[in-house]
């Protein structure tokens, strides 16, 4: 069985981690801080950025997959939040540069949850909907 939201939201939460991951190596590079963050606090915020990243991603996947997998179809529904979840996690990326209370870190954390939240409850429930 193809699941091709799955597939689609997985393959770009790879491009975002790489995406993370070379800001991470740029802002090392700059502030010349090799290993660790240095107490550097433009290493610290990327090396968070991305942290946060790798903390949410696994089980916004786990949970498209399995919701793609007990769905009859492939729901709109389900692209449109794999969709936001990457929309929100660049601005939280972005965010992250702009100091603690940046819009992007905003907006991309409360994403995050909400996305979290509403596919969780959406998973919890499938079984005791579709029986």
């Amino acid at each position: 069985m193809i699941l091709p939201i799955t597939l689609t939201v997985a393959g770009a939460a790879a491009l975002v981690n790489i995406w993370l991951m070379v800001r991470v190596g740029q802002v090392r590079t700059s502030e010349k801080v090799s290993i660790g963050d240095g107490g550097n606090e433009k290493v610290i915020r990327r090396m968070r950025a991305h942290s946060n990243y790798i903390e949410s991603a696994p089980f916004v996947l786990v949970l498209v997959g399995a919701i793609e997998l007990a769905s009859t179809s492939s729901p709109v529904w389900l692209w449109i939040v794999g969709g936001l979840y990457l929309l929100g996690r660049v601005a939280h990326g972005v965010g992250m540069d702009d100091g603690r209370f940046g819009k992007g870190r905003m907006i991309g954390t409360l994403v995050t949850m909400l996305v979290l939240l509403g596919l969780a409850i959406y998973a919890i429930t499938i079984p005791y909907l579709q029986g």
